[in-house]
């Protein structure tokens, strides 16, 4: 019966988030950062012009008035200046100085200046060359922020005279630029803010999909065929979604058709097998046949040993696939059942010319609870697999270990191993990878679950020096699948 996979998966999807955010919200930001600055650099340049304009119109009335009514004499540009300064209605705004050829202040609306020589570039400018000139700076004194202007004021033949010079503080200019860049600012937070916002909204509503889906195809490469997907998706995540679970539920039917031929086939063989068995075992005997019959006869029943051996093998993990595989759960010394595995498999290696050394545990292996012949089956297809693709090795070393929670048995040969591209798929059903040896490729397959409806797990991993590691961990207390 097919299963539902709903609601979130447990499943991560690690880097998409993380892709996203270094992909398009970097451009964003870069371009709210662009956004920010063009902005700003426009407002400060507008309201600086502004005060710029602003002195420079005065000037210019200012200049033009002097221009005008000034004569030749130097008396009577003072006595303009003088009044002009006791006229002057923007003295708490703007401080006006009247400068000589000199470049010295010889008036100012701020008598602390007057006689000093400011030295600034506007003042040079305009007796240089008989223009207006600005100037923006910071006072040596006060270290204030300053922009100024000044003006020639020429006779009306041209001849410059003096500088009339109004400076202003940029202090309220510079609070206005502040201001508007800080709106700036919070306007580009909010707009990555609501940008931000709405992304993850979109993300969240591809990552969830994806991760159902991803969870879904792991169960099914895992095993668990027949799955299907809650599809409430209009779009072409639901296509991809209708696609899986039509792709599972094919998968699941072969899988059982799979099944259910393997265990029909195996029962069909185990009769003829049988009846081979025996009568090759009483032919064997029979003082009337020759060597080479006898020969034939044991090479008939070695081969239908090993056949049965397979058939039985099938029939196990068939019985698995469906559900009817059983423990007979006991308290079991699983030290005790390993050595007792070794006694009887090592006469059997030795025909092959190969030893076993055994290293047990320094501490008492703990009492598990488990099924004491499933355990040696384990051991045993362990032995005849390294038997089997390790005898050039000539030893299998095993050994115990517990470390209070677990007990580890470990087996290693010293054959040439597995490719390390091979080492996650061994344990497949009907997987042999590049060996050359005979065999259903199901042994490994029936071992690793056993160990896992004990509770626990059977690993792989090529040796320091070569050769295979089969090591197998079982919990004192494990939970039965």
């Amino acid at each position: 019966m097919a299963k539902s996979i709903h609601g979130k998966s447990l499943l991560k999807i690690k880097g998409l988030r993380k892709r996203y955010m270094m992909t398009t919200m970097l451009v964003i930001f870069l371009i709210v950062v662009v956004a920010v600055t063009a902005y700003s650099l426009a407002m400060s340049g507008s309201i600086y012009l502004n005060v710029r304009e602003g002195l420079y119109a005065k000037a210019k009335t200012a200049t033009d008035f002097f221009s005008n009514y000034i004569t030749r004499t130097y008396a009577e540009y003072y006595d303009s200046a003088y009044q002009y300064m006791d006229n002057f209605d923007d003295i708490n705004k703007l401080e006006l100085q009247f400068i000589n050829t000199s470049g010295r202040i010889e008036l100012s609306s701020h008598s602390m200046t007057a006689g000093s020589m400011p030295g600034t570039q506007d003042i040079t400018d305009a007796l240089s060359t008989g223009r207006i000139s600005p100037w923006e700076g910071y006072s040596d004194s006060t270290r204030e922020h300053l922009m100024s202007v000044s003006a020639p004021i020429t006779y009306s033949n041209g001849q410059i005279i003096g500088v009339m010079r109004y400076v202003t503080s940029l202090k309220p200019a510079d609070r206005m630029v502040r201001a508007n860049v800080w709106v700036a600012v919070a306007a580009g937070a909010a707009v990555m803010l609501i940008v931000a916002i709405i992304s993850m909204i979109f993300l969240s509503s591809v990552v969830e999909p994806v991760r159902e889906i991803t969870a879904a195809a792991k169960q099914i490469s895992g095993g668990s065929y027949g799955i299907q997907i809650g599809n409430h998706y209009r779009d072409e995540m639901g296509d991809m979604v209708k696609a899986i679970n039509e792709m599972s539920l094919k998968i699941s039917q072969s899988e059982k058709s799979q099944t259910e031929f393997i265990s029909s086939v195996s029962h069909e063989l185990r009769t003829p097998l049988t009846a081979i068995t025996g009568w090759g075992e009483t032919l064997i005997y029979d003082e009337n046949l020759d060597e080479d019959a006898k020969r034939g006869i044991g090479i008939i029943l070695q081969e239908a040993r090993r056949l049965t051996k397979m058939v039985e093998e099938l029939l196990e993990f068939t019985r698995m696939q469906d559900g009817r595989f059983t423990l007979n759960a006991q308290p079991c010394d699983i030290a005790a059942e390993l050595e007792d595995s070794i006694f009887a498999y090592r006469e059997l290696l030795r025909q092959d010319d190969m030893t076993i050394e055994y290293e047990p545990s320094d501490e008492e292996l703990p009492l598990i609870n488990g099924d004491p012949a499933r355990l040696r089956q384990v051991f045993y297809n362990i032995y005849d697999n390294a038997a089997k693709y390790a005898r050039e090795g000539k030893k299998i070393d095993v050994s115990t270990r517990t470390d209070g929670e677990n007990v580890f048995v470990r087996f290693r040969d010293y054959g040439p191993g597995v490719p390390e591209d091979e080492l996650e798929r061994v344990k497949m059903k009907f997987y042999k990878g590049s060996s050359k040896e005979r065999g259903s490729g199901i042994g490994l397959a029936v071992c690793d679950e056993i160990i896992k409806y004990h509770g626990g797990d059977l690993t792989l991993s090529n040796a320091d020096g070569g050769g295979l590691v089969v090591t197998i961990r079982i919990p004192v207390e494990p939970t039965f699948e």
